[in-house]
């Protein structure tokens, strides 16, 4: 499964880490990525997401009702 947030999009980073003698070599940023599972109300189930640290904070903003409906909009699959 691929590092990416279902609700943000956020993905990793990617840069050099460099040492003290200043070699250079590759290395990526991980998104805080959390397996949740939400009950939708309006459904009347639970949800599987994938989500960032970033996107909790957008659920608890928003509400899952409203980010759910947004997502089908985009056509994923919960």
């Amino acid at each position: 499964m691929s590092a990416v947030c279902q609700i943000t999009g956020r993905k990793p980073g990617y840069g050099k880490q460099v040492s003290h003698s200043h070699r250079r070599t590759s290395r990526r940023w991980e998104p805080n990525l959390q397996n949740r599972r939400y009950f939708v109300p309006g459904e009347g189930r639970w949800v599987r997401l994938r989500v960032s640290a970033k996107g909790m904070k957008t659920i608890d903003k928003r509400g899952i009702e409203a980010v759910v409906a947004e997502l089908k909009a985009k056509g994923v699959k919960l």
